[in-house]
């Protein structure tokens, strides 16, 4: 027993170490026989990582004029009051296909459950449904556009 924890391979690890470094992976695990070896970064890093992703979306969400005129107020509160967050770090698309109509549209009424987007997270496209029914009021992604988990997606009234 004590010889095969004496025999881990450390230039192995630094090896591990090197890939994490070069490809900006988070984690990674090697299972040779009955050996597991598990690398993984400190979770500073993405933390550090989330924060600017907040800044585009307000710049986003004033472009409608009608919108930053009439609730002075409380357009700052909506995106983070009513917003659909995203559950995941991913692509949103807002259609089911390049070229088609897309799920929803800013002034149209949605169902509970009603598919607003799909996010493709690591080759897997997940469809976003509605958390509750009401009244698309912003729309604060663009097609094919990366978002971040947490970051404001849809503002449903």
């Amino acid at each position: 027993m004590s010889t095969k924890k004496a025999g881990v391979d450390q230039q192995l690890i630094r090896e591990l170490a090197g890939i994490l470094n070069d490809t900006n992976l988070s984690e990674i695990e090697v299972e040779q026989d009955d050996l597991r070896i598990r690398v993984s970064r400190q979770a500073a890093a993405p933390i550090q990582a989330y924060a600017p992703a907040y800044a585009p979306a307000p710049a986003n969400h004033p472009a409608p004029a009608a919108t930053e005129e009439r609730p002075a107020a409380t357009g700052a509160a909506d995106p983070t009051r009513n917003a659909v967050p995203s559950p995941m770090v991913g692509t949103a698309y807002l259609s089911p296909s390049p070229g088609a109509r897309p799920f929803i549209e800013v002034g149209q009424s949605i169902k509970e459950g009603q598919t607003l987007l799909i996010i493709e997270a690591m080759k897997t496209m997940n469809q976003i449904p509605a958390p509750r029914s009401g009244k698309v009021t912003a729309i604060l992604c663009e097609d094919a556009q990366p978002v971040e988990f947490g970051e404001p997606l849809v503002v449903i009234e």
